[in-house]
This record gives structure tokens, C-alpha cells and sequence, in this order.
């Protein structure tokens, strides 16, 4: 017998999916249970975890052995009131890379693509009636395509791009070669490829180390035509330099899914800056999401449950 603390707004939906073998516990979203979690051994939580409510988890689960997190990033889990609780109790801690790849790389290509067909300004002459030709349109064929972190989501977004005969690099901590990547380099041999670079994609955690790593120094070293996309966090793109790089005219332009702090102000520079293509942290939604999510979580759970190596498993001590 095994119990497992559930998120009460997914309880009735999951609850019919586990072993017989399995005890439910559930936690609403500030962490307060509806019954004894003291041999929990398993936490499944869901979208917008605080660190108040993590906290209350580990102090009511004390055998607390795995947690899973549907989110493919988990700066806002290993913040640091909670990273030492992990490490000191070696819990282990899974996340859902992987689950909303498609989505993002999917609008990855939409971004590009409106870019490079000056699509906003055309749907623009629609809504004035004005009949105009003449825009420098571009073809992508032989454009490079940079993309920071060939993870799951940077793997499919290289293999939507692939067809339209880009030329896709990529990096990681532990380089070797992918499909799709023409070249693989590790996470700190980048910076010599930027001036190369027609597109440059953020699709890297965030983590201490990647903080800011989009900075002044990156930008000036694109070319003038290149083209910015961050669907990761936006703590890792420098947003000062990113609207001086746009007023100054450094780079052609960006898209920007993810903001240091969100809901993004209406008072935030970031909303008038020149040839900035801002989605509100949309690019991940998918009807397809929740399904995913739930099925890699009742896939570790038999794994679990049954010995075997559990998927996505996050490096604590790295962030990600």
C-alpha cells in the first residue's frame, strides 16, 4: 500500500486511473489536507505551486519520497527556502519535460514564420483597406536557427524546422548529436556562433547559471537581421538590454513569451518597444496538455510502484 497526496482540483479526474493499492490524500493550494499525510511516500502537484504551500507538504509529509510537477521548468520548486529540504532528505523530485514540447514548438515556427513574412504588418493594411507590395519578405531556406537547450522542447522545435531547410544548431550540458542538429555544442561553447545567427530560440531552464544569459554582450554580438524568441523563463533574458537592443536597433526583432514578472504591468517599457512580439505565457497550452501530464504521472507511478527508473527525473543541485 502506497499513499499519495493528490491536488484536490485533480483528485476526482485521477483518483480513477490508480492501483487499488494506492491511499489518497488531497491538498488544496495552500496545502491544507483532508487527512493524514504522515506515510505519503508520493505528491503529485499541479500549475502555480507556491513555496508557502511546498513547505506545508514537507513538513505534514515527512516520509515524502518522490514529488512530480507537471511544469518542465522548476525554478519556482528549487527556490532557496526549499532546494536544502530536497537535498537534505534526498527527495526525489520529477517534472513534465516534454509534455507541452509540441505546443511550444509549434509556436516557435508561428513566431519565425511571422517574422519572416511581415505577417502583422499585412494583417494590419487588411484592417486599413491599403493595398501595399513591397516588403522585404524572406524565405527560410539556409537561415540559422540557434536554439538554447536542445532539451524535448528544443527537439521539437528543430524537428518542425528541419523542413523548411534551416540550418539548426543547438546546445546542452552534455553535447553529442541529435536528428534535426546540424551541430551540437555544450551549454558554454555557444557565443561563437552568434554572428551567424538569423534566429536565436531561449528554450533553456532557468536556473542560477542561465539568469540574465541573454545579455547586452549576446545581443551585440548578433547580426542586425537576427531575431529573438524566449518561450522558456523570462529571468533569462536581460529585458533592459532587450529594449535597448530593439530601440537601438541592434537585432530585427523579438518574441517574448515569458517575463520576469508576470502578469506583465501596463506600465512595463517591454509593451511599446519597437518590432516586440509579446504572447501572454500561452505558447505550452494545448487541449492535448492535461492528458499528457496525467499519463507520464500514472506512468511513473507504475514505475515507481514496480522498481523501475522513473522519467524526467531533475538534478536538484543543478536546478533542472
Amino acid at each position: 500500500m502506497v499513499k499519495v497526496i493528490l491536488p484536490v482540483d485533480l483528485a476526482a479526474e485521477i483518483e480513477p486511473h490508480l492501483p487499488s493499492d494506492v491511499k489518497v490524500v488531497r491538498a488544496d493550494t495552500n496545502g491544507d489536507l483532508d487527512g493524514d499525510a504522515s506515510d505519503a511516500e508520493i505528491y503529485l502537484s499541479w500549475y502555480f505551486l507556491k513555496s508557502a504551500t511546498i513547505l506545508k507538504i514537507l513538513a505534514a509529509a515527512p516520509n515524502l519520497r518522490w514529488h512530480h510537477a507537471p511544469n518542465a521548468g522548476v525554478n519556482h520548486i528549487l527556490t532557496p527556502s526549499v532546494t536544502p529540504t530536497y537535498l537534505e532528505r534526498g527527495l526525489i523530485l520529477t517534472n513534465g519535460a516534454g509534455v507541452s514540447a509540441i505546443p511550444i514548438a509549434e509556436f516557435v515556427l508561428t513566431y519565425i514564420l511571422q517574422h519572416a513574412k511581415h505577417l502583422q504588418e499585412l494583417h494590419a493594411l487588411q484592417a486599413e483597406k491599403h493595398w501595399k507590395r513591397g516588403f522585404p519578405i524572406k524565405e527560410l531556406t539556409d537561415s540559422t536557427l540557434l536554439i538554447l537547450g536542445a532539451g524535448n522542447i528544443g527537439q521539437e522545435i528543430a524537428a518542425r524546422a528541419k523542413p523548411f531547410n534551416l540550418n539548426i544548431y543547438g546546445s546542452r550540458r552534455h553535447p553529442e548529436p541529435l536528428p534535426n542538429f546540424d551541430k551540437i555544442v555544450g551549454a558554454d561553447d555557444w557565443h561563437p556562433l552568434l554572428p551567424e545567427v538569423d534566429y536565436l530560440v531561449v528554450a533553456t531552464p532557468l536556473t542560477a547559471k542561465t539568469k540574465g544569459l541573454v545579455d547586452e554582450k549576446v545581443l551585440r554580438s548578433l547580426p542586425p537581421h537576427a531575431y529573438v524568441i524566449n518561450i522558456a523563463r523570462g529571468g533569462i533574458v536581460d529585458e533592459a538590454a532587450i529594449i535597448k537592443a530593439l530601440n537601438e536597433g541592434w537585432i530585427a526583432g523579438a518574441a517574448l513569451d515569458t517575463v520576469a514578472e508576470e502578469p506583465l504591468s501596463p506600465e512595463s517599457p517591454l509593451w511599446t518597444v519597437p518590432n516586440l512580439f509579446i504572447t501572454p505565457h500561452c505558447t505550452a497550452h494545448s487541449p492535448r496538455g492535461k492528458g499528457r501530464s496525467l499519463a507520464l504521472f500514472l506512468d511513473n507511478l507504475h514505475r515507481y510502484q514496480t522498481g523501475q527508473p522513473l522519467r524526467n527525473l531533475v538534478d536538484v543541485a543543478a536546478g533542472y
